[in-house]
């Protein structure tokens, strides 16, 4: 799983989802079920930081890499997802190019950053930590949410900040904050989304995007959006057995 970083910084198109469910099976089974990564919400889930080593356990049984959305920018929560031994990070509410540099501190140990050393499972419990110290700042992934209109304004400065990898877009918190919901936002909606995924191309980043199902993936790839999580491991689950049932009372 150490090449997860460089393929995201090589465009590669890779598909995950968030888990939201509060429990290692619901992680072994939809890193069984062929994702390229899984996302573990501790922003909008009931997952805290004693059962996220747990989850990451769960994919690293299948080999997939599991990143972590951190539930704010303290570099307490995200050091210690790394710690873990997630694969990278999701750094929610981004919106300006100073929040996108403390990230970069938090995630990156010196000279690029400030993280702190620590005998966590990542480093072997403290028996690795100089192998882990000569590769870590390679292979952890960084991605920063821009999910509002200070965001959107300031984006320019943001996709500049170096050792930022992913410029991750969230649209749903983006069409409120710049007043652009429902079917008669979508134009404004989504000219937004096109202009943060233009900037941070420009700048060489790789870009990502939520979608709540995989419909138009198509489209978002043809602008140069490559790195997708689509819906999450409860979404697809009611989504499942709403087909299911429907399907059952129509037989």
């Amino acid at each position: 799983m150490s090449d997860f970083r460089q393929k995201c910084l090589g465009g590669e198109r890779l598909i995950g989802t968030f888990a939201a469910v509060p429990h290692p099976v619901t992680v072994e089974v939809t890193a069984a079920a062929g994702v390229d990564f899984l996302c573990i919400d501790a922003e909008h889930s009931q997952i805290g930081r004693e059962l996220i080593e747990n989850l990451i356990r769960a994919s690293d049984v299948h080999r997939v890499p599991a990143i972590v959305r951190v539930p704010g920018h303290a570099p307490e929560s995200i050091a210690g997802v790394l710690d873990a031994g997630a694969a990278g990070v999701l750094v929610p509410r981004v919106s300006t190019a100073a929040q996108a540099k403390a990230a970069v501190m938090a995630t990156r140990y010196p000279p690029l950053g400030e993280r702190g050393v620590g005998p966590g499972r990542a480093a072997g419990y403290g028996y690795r930590i100089p192998d882990y110290l000569k590769r870590a700042n390679d292979e952890i992934l960084l991605a920063v949410q821009i999910e509002t209109a200070e965001g959107l304004a300031k984006v320019e400065e943001i996709v500049s900040v170096e050792g930022v990898d992913v410029i991750f877009i969230g649209p749903g918190d983006l069409s409120v904050s710049i007043n652009a919901l429902g079917p008669q936002g979508a134009e404004k909606l989504e000219a937004a989304i096109l202009t943060i995924a233009k900037a941070a191309r420009a700048a060489g980043k790789a870009v990502g995007i939520f979608r709540p199902s995989p419909d138009d993936v198509g489209k978002w790839t043809d602008a140069e959006i490559s790195f997708y999580l689509i819906a999450s491991d409860t979404m697809i689950l009611g989504a499942g057995v709403a087909s299911a049932v429907k399907a059952a009372r129509s037989a």
